[in-house]
Formats: structure tokens, sequence, C-alpha cells
């Protein structure tokens, strides 16, 4: 996030760098957007939180703070300094995401609840969140995931203790309520043209996340379309044959993994309807992906587990560039033209893929040319997808 809202960076060196994302250079539409200031006290968006009005879908981002850093924010909080406004998006009425101000608004929250998430607990806690929506109150009394929110505050000058240290929402006796009326601002944003309700909202999570941490495409789109389907992609990220193929042990920090596989299921699903850029294409698919329903989900989900069975001969580096990073194109050209055979007639794959096939799929020269710039463009994937089909089949 901006300001105070960052995180550490991380490499991202294991797939291939291809000129995917390419919003930078893409046209942005002109927008009617109205940005309305609203000063909520803290008691007021606590509530807002609890009633579920006010959505974090970043929460699928792990909460980063650690109890100091927390503790300051509280603090300033408590005795009246300006903390950095919050961005909400109005998606109707009384339903709003957060689209800037995560940690401070979780912050918040667990002060009052009076817990602080454990930091090797925190991927646990999102998984409980993924599948019940929120928190469960036996998980947040429970001391294997919560400690106890007291603020850790260092003294301002020697031997002067500071007041505050030590306390927690319950404590803090005659300065509770001046913590529960201090206002932040909130900046409510909302789309009135074009009516299409959203198309600005990636744009403006992702300008005023970029003068942070640089959030990563599929950490942006994962919290402005979550959903059931999303969910799916979680749980198969961790199929041990797909780490072993993308050589990952564990899933990556910012999500790359997760957007390997919505791309693939994208061009399997809508390929045929591919257009540049690849980030809309990708934004529009996880937003149709919101409407499918429990029984397609679990077919995809099955597709999937039958597309990693038929993996099983598959070398470790199958999927691997010459310098040894994964080759999404390779991928999701491999696994639109595979599963394609059997997904109009809702089946699953029963044959191994053919081991050979793959690698001479990987050293064809059209596959190749189409793979190695631009390969966001119309004509390259089309070209992929095309020899794909023309060679594994």
């Amino acid at each position: 996030m901006t300001g105070s809202d960052s995180i550490p960076d991380y490499s991202d060196d294991w797939y291939e760098d291809e000129d995917l994302e390419d919003q930078d250079d893409e046209y942005v539409a002109q927008y009617d957007i109205t940005a309305a200031p609203n000063d909520f006290n803290v008691r007021t968006i606590f509530d807002f939180i609890e009633s579920g009005a006010v959505k974090i879908p970043g929460f699928q981002r792990n909460y980063v703070w650690d109890q100091r850093r927390a503790s300051k924010l509280i603090e300033s909080i408590i005795i009246g300094l300006p903390i950095p406004q919050v961005f909400l998006y109005e998606e109707s009425r009384n339903n709003f995401l957060v689209i800037d101000g995560q940690q401070r608004l979780m912050t918040i929250y667990y002060f009052i609840k009076q817990r602080f998430p454990k930091k090797d607990k925190r991927a646990s806690l999102r998984a409980i969140f993924s599948e019940h929506g929120e928190i469960p109150d036996d998980v947040l009394h429970d001391d294997e995931y919560f400690a106890k929110f007291n603020l850790r505050l260092i003294a301002k000058l020697p031997d002067v203790p500071n007041q505050f240290n030590k306390l927690n929402y319950s404590t803090l006796g005659e300065y509770k309520t001046q913590f529960d009326l201090r206002t932040i601002r909130n900046v409510i944003i909302k789309q009135n043209l074009p009516d299409d309700n959203d198309s600005s909202i990636y744009e403006i999570f992702n300008r005023l996340n970029s003068g942070g941490i640089n959030l990563k495409p599929q950490e942006i789109r994962i919290s402005l379309y979550h959903s059931y389907f999303y969910e799916m992609l979680s749980r198969i990220n961790l199929n041990l044959t797909w780490r072993r193929l993308l050589g990952l042990d564990e899933p990556d920090l910012h999500m790359k993994d997760i957007e390997i596989l919505l791309r693939a299921f994208a061009m399997l699903i809508e390929g045929a309807k591919y257009k540049p850029s690849m980030t809309k294409f990708l934004n529009g698919f996880s937003k149709n992906c919101r409407s499918l329903d429990g029984e397609k989900i679990k077919y995809l989900e099955n597709l999937f587990e039958s597309f990693m069975e038929s993996c099983a001969d598959l070398p470790d580096n199958a999927f691997l560039s010459k310098r040894g990073r994964f080759n999404i194109s390779l991928f999701d050209a491999t696994f639109a033209a595979i599963c394609g055979e059997v997904f109009s007639d809702r089946e699953l794959l029963v044959e191994n893929i053919d081991i050979d096939a793959v690698a001479e799929l990987q050293s064809d020269k059209e596959f190749i040319d189409a793979s190695q710039s631009d390969t966001a463009r119309k004509t390259n994937v089309e070209t992929r997808l095309k020899r794909a089909r023309a060679i594994l089949l």
C-alpha cells in the first residue's frame, strides 16, 4: 500500500519476464468519477467493518504490520496526530471496498477486538477468512492464532515511560472515548461514467498503490475480483505436481503462480475472444468468473487435477525455458490445447501428455517467434494456441 502500508519487495525471477502486464502502455478511458471526503470516527469505522459494509478484500494479502508499528498508529489516533486518509470504492449503496488503507483499518479493528494476529499464523488466517468471509469468534479468541493486543510503545524521553505502553482498548480509561471519537478522512469514490460500474476501479487501485511498493497486477486483481473461482485457484495452487513443475515449494508472495493459473483457464475458456491488453483480458475474465456457479467451479477444479495427473510423466523442467525459468506461454498454450478437447463435453483427461510433443512445441519456430516479443499481441496469442493444438493433439 502507499505511505505507511508498505511491505518489502521480493525477487520474481523464477518465471519468464514477458511483456504480459502492459498496462503502462495501454489506453486509459476518460471517467466521470465522484470523490467525496467523509470524516468518520473510529468507532463508526469499526462498526462498518464489523457489519460487512466496508469490505477489505486486500486481506487476501496477509496483514503485514508488527505490533510495534500497529501500536504507533493507535497512539497517533489517541493523541490526535493526523494519519493518512483511506480510499473506499462504492460498489453499491452501503457497500464499499477498501482500495487503500487496509493495514490501518485492520489495525483499528484488531485493537478494538483486543487481539493481534500471530505472524506465523497469518497465512492460515488468510485461508480461514477466504473460507468464512470473516474471522470466526472462536478463531479470534484462539491463542494459537492471536495474542492479546497490548500497546508496545517506547519511552518518549529517557526515564519517562510512555503513558500508553501496555494498555489495551478496555484499559484506555479516560482516553477510550477520545480514541473512539477521533475522525479519519475517508474518500469515497464512485464511478458515474462509463456505466459499466467498475472499469475504473483497477486503474484507481493501481495508481493509488504505485507510489509505494508497486503491488503486482494479480495482487490488485484478486482484491477487486475475489470470488469462489479465486478460492478454487488458491486450492489448486497447492497441488504437488503443479508446485514441482513450477519449481517453487511455496506459493509466490506476489501471487504470480495464481496469475498463471488464471491465465491458463482464461485461454481455455475465452481464448478465442482474446484481444489486448493482457491486463484487461484477465481483469474481464476475473470479473466474469464471479458469476460461475459451484458446479462449474468444481468441474474446473477436477479438470485441472486431471491435467496434473496427465503431467505425471513430465520431467521437472518440462515448462522451463533454457534459462531455467517457468515459460508461461508454453504452459497456458499446452493447458488450453489439451483440456480443450474435453472441456466442451464436461469430461476429464484420462491419458498422459506426450513428453516428446511438449518438447516439440517448445522448439517449434512459429511458437518461439510468437513467444519472444510482443507476447500479448493478438496475433501472437492466436499463433501460440494454434501451434499447441496442431502439435499436441
